[in-house]
């Protein structure tokens, strides 16, 4: 060891030295939070007002951290998408990855730089935090990690569906979409984050979120295995459902909703059709109950009640008083938008189980209610809205005057009707649509050119038919005026039709919100047509039932009143689809499905009484 000179040793009084700092001020600083880094991961923060309550998060979260837990009073809309329920934090688990933020649809959850907790030995339980967008304790508190372009886990701009140019579609009826390719719906599936929204706004309840998956899989027949637990049309469903499941889709708070409508029309293209028969066979009792169900019209309702009731092991007859099934959905909606071969598909497979149907047979005609009362056990009035309601408006008796639903099933029909050089239709919805451009479509084969005029009450922004409808119904050649009320049809000297006089529209309800239009009379046109055609809803034609069965059933406001079960008033008749609930194809298969569940019941009830007997 080295030696160490005295002098190395300091004074003997350094010690001393000490002394002099008792009377400076401290500088150690008080003990607390430090500022946290601009992009820190400190503890949530929650917009309330933008979380929709679809779970996203929790589903993301590997450390099981997350829990959706139900809030009092908070906005609950299937349709729109919205659920009472926000993200409660459990910070024991919690390891700030942030994914819950990275991959939240709405961006309505970012970490706080808030990290200090504080609480006391009753509030033990405190790490489990329901947050908002206060902070942890209730204050304001900048915000730290947030969602960025670069950070954003959500592709939010959908695969588009290749489609016909208009000069290419406007003078046939061939089909308008391609549908998507395998690479195409493989990154539209990708874009699915699974929160199960679409599940809850489809009237059908359709598990949309697993059939998606299965397609990113791909697994295309397993797509179309989910498909028929909730579907047996979902040819027709892929192609013009109204698709309430993507307007509640979370992906479109931000950005464009994934096209689940188009993804089931590429599983069920994809998948040959005598799979698709067999998958739908599965699940089919082996065996025959023994009681017979008549079901009136080879709709979407009717066809769906049939297939659910087969399934069964009950006998099921249809009665179609066309040549042809599919209601509306064939003699309502043109080849453009639902080609037939597509619609004959999805009927060969219910057809395939068993179900027999009648074609040409026409009740209160050909057969009577009477006689299926007698002979089945129960029956189902399933006729869709095949009359189209008039305007009433003067001139609106004039036999150029001519509904929409007629000339669309004339179309479909093949019937031969003079092609009018010039024509002007009643109505904004789609059905509107579909007859201006099936008209433009015979006036260019016919003429080589167009003249349709499209007049509606409401404003180009309220219209009711589908935005795609009107986009495609100008693309060729259509013209569409809005905020147009119709006041007459106007006729020439030798009592021809040759227009519609319209005023402009002030308002259409009253201050009550009742149908009540107003007009101003000075701004007033006349729309050249040799015919006019009626677009402005449809009815149903009751005249099947007959004079007592008409007055011992339950109405309201002219359509039949049932329960929830869609029983009517009548124990042995059930009712179901358009000529309930009005136009819409999949709530008419989501019909179908109610009342074959209750006819099953009835059925295996009556089956119990007569074995107790």
């Amino acid at each position: 060891m080295a030696d160490i000179s005295y002098k190395d040793k300091g004074s003997i009084l350094n010690p001393l030295k000490n002394l002099q700092f008792f009377g400076r001020k401290p500088v150690t600083e008080p003990l607390g939070p430090r500022p946290a880094s601009k992009n820190y991961r400190g503890f949530h923060l929650n917009d309330w007002d933008a979380c929709i309550g679809c779970g996203t998060c929790q589903k993301v979260c590997d450390n099981a951290a997350i829990s959706m837990v139900r809030v009092p009073n908070a906005i609950e809309d299937p349709v729109k998408g919205i659920r009472p329920l926000r993200p409660a934090i459990d910070y024991g688990r919690c390891c700030w990855c942030a994914l819950c933020v990275d991959v939240c649809p709405t961006a309505a959850i970012s970490l706080s730089r808030e990290y200090v907790h504080v609480c006391t030995e009753d509030q033990i339980d405190s790490y489990f935090m329901l947050p908002d967008a206060s902070g942890m304790h209730g204050k304001p508190f900048a915000e730290g990690w947030a969602k960025t372009e670069t950070t954003d886990l959500i592709d939010l701009e959908r695969q588009e569906m290749p489609e016909m140019a208009p000069e290419s579609r406007s003078d046939n009826f061939d089909e308008i979409v391609a549908g998507y390719d395998d690479q195409q719906a493989l990154l539209e599936a990708s874009r699915c984050v699974q929160c199960g929204m679409c599940h809850d706004a489809c009237p059908t309840h359709m598990d949309a979120p697993e059939y998606i998956r299965a397609i990113w899989e791909g697994r295309a027949e397993d797509a179309v295995r989910w498909m028929y637990q909730s579907n047996p049309f979902s040819h027709v469903c892929g192609r013009v459902c109204t698709h309430r499941c993507e307007t509640a889709c979370s992906i479109g708070s931000r950005g464009t909703p994934i096209a689940i409508r188009w993804l089931k029309r590429y599983a069920m293209d994809k998948i040959d059709h005598e799979q698709v028969k067999a998958i739908a066979a599965e699940g089919k009792v082996d065996y025959l109950t023994g009681k017979r169900v008549a079901i009136i019209g080879a709709g979407p309702a009717g066809l769906t009640a049939a297939y659910d009731l087969v399934k069964k092991g009950h006998q099921v007859e249809v009665f179609e008083g066309l040549d042809k099934a599919g209601g509306m959905t064939r003699f309502g909606i043109p080849e453009y938008r639902m080609p037939y071969d597509k619609l004959d598909q999805d009927v060969d497979v219910i057809t395939s189980l068993g179900v027999k149907i009648h074609y040409n047979c026409r009740i209160g005609q050909d057969r009577s209610m009477d006689e299926l009362q007698n002979k089945f056990d129960a029956v189902v009035l399933a006729i869709g809205l095949q009359k189209g309601r008039s305007t009433r408006i003067p001139g609106s008796d004039h036999a150029q005057v001519r509904a929409a639903v007629d000339l669309l099933r004339m179309i479909t029909l093949g019937e031969k009707f003079e092609i009018p050089k010039s024509a002007v239709v009643i109505g904004g919805g789609n059905v509107a649509m579909d007859i201006a451009r099936s008209m433009a479509r015979l006036q260019r084969q016919e003429y080589g050119e167009v003249r349709m005029t499209v007049t509606a009450l409401e404003p180009r922004d309220q219209f009711l038919a589908d935005p795609e409808e009107v986009k495609e119904a100008l693309e060729e050649g259509v013209v569409i005026l809005d905020s147009r009320g119709p006041q007459a049809c106007t006729l020439d000297e030798e009592g021809r039709l040759n227009g519609l006089c319209t005023w402009r529209v002030l308002s259409i309800f009253d201050e009550n919100h009742r149908f009540s239009p107003s007009y101003d009379d000075t701004d007033e046109q006349i729309h050249e047509g040799e015919i006019v055609i009626e677009a402005i809803g449809q009815m149903a034609d009751i005249g099947l039932l007959g004079e007592d069965l008409t007055e011992a059933l339950e109405w309201n406001r002219g359509r039949l009143q049932v329960d929830e079960n869609g029983r009517t008033s009548e124990a042995w008749l059930w009712s179901a689809g358009d000529c309930v609930n009005g136009p819409d194809v999949v709530h008419a298969v989501a019909d179908g499905h109610r009342v074959a569940a209750s006819i099953d019941a009835y059925l295996g009830s009556q089956e119990s009484v007569e074995a107790g007997a």
